[in-house]
């Protein structure tokens, strides 16, 4: 963390990533208090954040293990002393080498993911010839329909099982699966029902492993909506929610959080105003703010994100921002009045700055090298916190 003299909004180069640390704090800490509630760890996923300084308040006051999406990730952590990975993407060979260095290096231990055998022989191979060992969960699906074995496909299950335990290089730690499609449920209840069934695939699988006699120590699951909504979490050992940390408005928008408890905006400077087509202009852009429109599924006139004020995140009535050019953005009203065109002109005059609230905190946040820090309504940035970039390692 590079802690500052109170540095005014005003002063900031645009477009800057905010992060509100109360928000975000209060966001851990309830999020902990909910795995805690159902016996469960928490490792949390910090493909969102990829920022040390998060991750510290994200595992304060339990084990230090995390989730990470790419090797820049592992690598990352690890150096700030996070030694404890899930790398929860499927594993391919050529990604090997790398995270045996970020254990050499740093003596972390990375535990990876795969559901199938012809990965799990590819991966066995190349740690094999690299002298080096990982532990490997067991993708399965349970209705993302992305990655992963089916619970009932028991031939498939113990296949995999019995590649990794014929490896010199890799131990079965467990199985692992993503409740991804309750992104795309509406209504609580439809999130509760993806929840259970999240939770019942999960431990089917490791059952039907644990009865065929292999050891089976991690159950994992993990979804921000499912992690909210989870009603049991019975035979389960852990859940890996992520997006939690900031919130943004696809969460808010499926009553998964309030607008109150997005902790991450984007920070832009008004530069222009067009009456010919009732535009204000800023200079952030879609990759400032990101194309994703995610939100838009379950709640209109949310453009590609909401304005409020540079103090605050309250958005202002009527206002959204309507189009995105790469380092445009185009702020538009409701209504179609001359006085409502003025009025918002007046409002939004140039140079002013206005924070974006951004409809998938980690598409927004990917981009940037770093956060500048507020708290609450206050005007200033009283520290900047880095994060990992790209895919790659140092």
């Amino acid at each position: 963390m590079t802690p500052l003299a109170q540095t005014a909004l005003a002063e900031l180069n645009t477009p800057a990533l905010l992060l509100d640390s109360a928000v975000l704090e209060r966001n851990c800490d309830a999020m902990a208090q909910r795995a805690a509630r159902h016996g469960v760890a928490l490792r949390p996923h910090l493909k969102t954040s990829k920022s040390a300084e998060v991750a510290r308040l994200a595992t304060r006051g339990h084990s230090g293990a995390i989730t990470v999406s790419t090797v820049a990730e592992a690598d990352y952590f690890a150096r700030y002393g996070f030694l404890d990975l899930t790398y929860a993407v499927g594993i391919s060979a050529g990604k090997i080498d790398a995270l045996h260095r970020v254990q050499r290096m740093h003596g972390a231990r990375v535990n990876l993911l795969a559901d199938c055998v012809g990965a799990v022989r590819a991966v066995a191979a190349r740690a094999r010839a690299l002298g080096a060992s990982f532990g490997l969960l067991i993708e399965v699906d349970t209705g993302g329909g992305r990655g992963g074995v089916s619970p009932d496909d028991e031939e498939t299950l113990l296949a995999i099982a019995a590649e990794v335990q014929r490896s010199e290089s890799l131990t079965l730690a467990g199985v692992l699966t993503h409740a991804g499609h309750s992104y795309h449920a509406e209504g609580l209840d439809s999130i509760r029902a993806i929840a259970e069934a999240e939770r019942a695939g999960a431990v089917r699988a490791a059952e039907c492993l644990r009865a065929a006699g292999f050891t089976v120590d991690v159950v994992s699951v993990g979804a921000t909506p499912t992690a909210v909504c989870a009603e049991r979490l019975d035979g389960v050992t852990e859940m890996r929610p992520g997006v939690y940390t900031f919130f943004d408005l696809d969460q808010a928008a499926r009553g998964i959080c309030g607008i109150e408890d997005i902790a991450l905006s984007v920070l832009a400077t008004v530069i222009g105003h067009n009456p010919r087509s009732r535009r204000v202009l800023i200079d952030a852009g879609a990759l400032a703010l990101s194309k994703d429109e995610s939100a838009a599924e379950f709640r209109g006139g949310l453009g590609f994100g909401l304005v409020c004020r540079a103090d605050g995140t309250t958005p202002l009535p009527g206002l959204r921002v309507a189009e995105l050019h790469q380092e445009h953005g185009l702020i538009a009203i409701e209504g179609d009045g001359d006085d409502d065109l003025q009025a918002m002109f007046e409002a939004l005059p140039i140079g002013s700055r206005v924070r974006i609230l951004p409809h998938h905190a980690c598409m927004t946040a990917a981009p940037y090298d770093r956060y500048h820090v507020v708290r609450g309504s206050s005007a200033s940035v009283y520290a900047v916190w880095g994060k990992a970039l790209g895919w790659r390692a140092a």
